[in-house]
């Protein structure tokens, strides 16, 4: 097994690797003028996110982000704003500063107007107020008893939550996308996706909503959400509403190029905003009198993104530090493009490397990965249950230092000696080498030490 840093066809060269190569940053740029602030530097990087634990190889940024030491001060300045003097906050400063988020997001997302856009806390939240608009079409009659959803089979566990608790309740059927995995190339999914449409126009039923992931969680695999959107459109769907969860910043997001009826996309996982902050997007095409935010409050009736803007009291600084947000992301060489390019090469790059040492596979493609990526585990070590791979998750975390997702992937049929186990990893800009490299390690000392997960407890 190749172990040794050295068999790696990433390792240093000339004391460089190819991934710190690419995350150099030059002194100056085109795209900056010269009252602009200067680029970072690396040591500049390392002091935005010292305050990461050092012992900790965070190979995880999916999950919940990484908000920079700049953006943490000046979401802590609005904090105490707020605490100085709440009524002045409230009554002068609140809404202009929501309205400034809302307007920075509606330029990123290519929006045709600032009222298209709502600021809320999470892409869960941003489900919850698609979703239950079309329980109210079921309890207003428009809707027929058994007209369908359709979803994918991979869609985020809160978001089937939502589809259970809002349209099967309702009395809508819902039809999941079967999506293989691994996965080896988009034409499956839309092979699928097609087919799963058809079963939910089938006996006279109306596919009133599709909820398309344009990044899956887990596993995760870019989908080709303007195909789905087209295809939608031919199909007759009423609506389509794309969970982005992972969208801004990791992928192209532009809504006049998707174009979907709904897109949410959270801030916090990759454009290093403090959590809890996301966006829904809202084509002003459709009839935008029956979206409501689930908090009713004294802004109900006045619009979605009024509504959403006062919720009643509570933190809203983290929807205040978007423009912040925004100066960090332009000090990197070409601003979030630059960024989602240099993530996107160098986790296919650590991919690579990782599955080199361990005789594995990727989970898709590199054209089908973004700033995240599926790695095969060795077969070796028995992930046999989805307890399996939670708990070797808890064991590297504990043992080793390493902060990374496992998923279990049952073998199918006839399958034997297969890969069950895969790690999904991903890159931010604080990332070096270094962390998969140690990730890399505890994997080969645990199957060097005759480890399977049938050891651990509570298997």
């Amino acid at each position: 097994m190749a172990s040794p840093l050295h068999d790696s066809p990433n390792a240093a060269v000339n004391g460089t690797s190819a991934v710190e190569a690419k995350s150099r940053l030059p002194k100056r740029s085109r795209l900056h003028a010269d009252s602009s602030p200067p680029l970072f530097t690396p040591s500049d990087i390392l002091s935005e996110f010292s305050h990461h634990d050092p012992t900790v190889a965070r190979i995880n940024n999916g999950s919940f982000g990484s908000c920079p030491s700049s953006v943490v001060s000046a979401q802590h300045d609005f904090q105490l704003q707020w605490l100085q003097q709440p009524d002045d906050f409230y009554f002068n400063q609140l809404q202009p500063k929501i309205l400034q988020s809302r307007t920075i997001i509606k330029d990123l997302i290519n929006a045709d107007h600032v009222d298209e856009v709502s600021i809320v806390d999470n892409a869960t939240t941003a489900a919850a107020i698609v979703l239950q608009q079309m329980a109210w079409g079921f309890a207003e009659g428009k809707f027929n008893h058994g007209d369908a959803a359709v979803m994918l089979h991979y869609a985020y566990g809160a978001v089937k939550k939502s589809v259970e608790a809002y349209v099967t309740r309702a009395g809508g059927c819902v039809f999941e996308v079967p999506l293989p995995f691994p996965a080896n190339s988009v034409d499956e999914i839309v092979h699928e996706f097609r087919q799963a449409l058809q079963r939910g126009k089938q006996n006279g039923r109306r596919v009133r909503l599709a909820v398309i992931d344009h990044v899956t969680s887990m596993p995760t695999v870019v989908i080709p959400v303007k195909e789905l959107v087209t295809i939608c459109r031919e199909e007759g769907v009423d609506q389509v509403f794309v969970d982005a969860a992972h969208g801004i910043g990791c992928v192209d997001v532009d809504m006049k190029q998707i174009g979907a009826d709904f897109y949410t996309s959270n801030l916090h996982k990759w454009y290093f905003c403090p959590p809890s902050v996301a966006f829904l997007y809202c084509k002003r095409s459709i009839n935008n009198s029956d979206l409501h935010h689930p908090v009713v409050s004294h802004e109900y009736g006045n619009g979605l993104a009024i509504e959403s803007a006062w919720i009643g009291t509570r933190d809203y600084s983290a929807q205040l530090v978007v423009p912040k947000a925004l100066e960090f992301i332009n000090r990197f060489e070409d601003g979030i493009d630059g960024i989602k390019k240099r993530n996107h090469e160098s986790v296919v790059e650590m991919g690579k490397m990782l599955v080199e040492a361990w005789g594995t596979h990727l989970g898709c493609p590199p054209e089908m990965c973004s700033s995240m990526v599926m790695v095969g585990l060795p077969a070796y070590l028995g992930i046999s249950s989805d307890r399996d791979a939670l708990n070797l998750r808890t064991c590297l975390r504990e043992k080793f230092g390493v902060e990374v997702p496992i998923y279990y992937r049952s073998p199918k049929d006839g399958e034997d000696g297969v890969v069950t186990g895969y790690a999904r990893i991903s890159y931010q800009v604080y990332n070096k080498v270094e962390d998969y490299y140690k990730f890399r390690d505890a994997i080969n000392q645990l199957v060097h030490n005759a480890f399977t997960c049938a050891s651990l407890p509570n298997s």
